[in-house]
């Protein structure tokens, strides 16, 4: 068995899992921080929240690629 190629895979799990996770968490906090009505909130939050939205979209889409034999040849 080729050990450092699963350490590889492993990594790269891990890496690709938190950064959807972190995007994902971090898109809702600023969704929450741009409805508060208590608190005046810039107006560039609400679209920094939209795009980590999108780039979590992005990330699953490529895992999807990536997983599916159809779409890699």
């Amino acid at each position: 068995m080729k050990w450092l190629e699963l350490v590889q895979v492993a990594g790269a799990t891990l890496l690709a899992a938190g950064s959807v996770v972190v995007l994902y968490s971090l898109g809702v906090r600023l969704t929450a921080v741009a409805g508060d009505i208590r608190e005046n909130s810039p107006s560039w939050i609400r679209p920094l929240a939209y795009a980590c939205f999108g780039l979590c979209g992005v990330a699953v889409l490529c895992g999807l690629y990536l997983i599916i034999p159809y779409f890699s040849g």
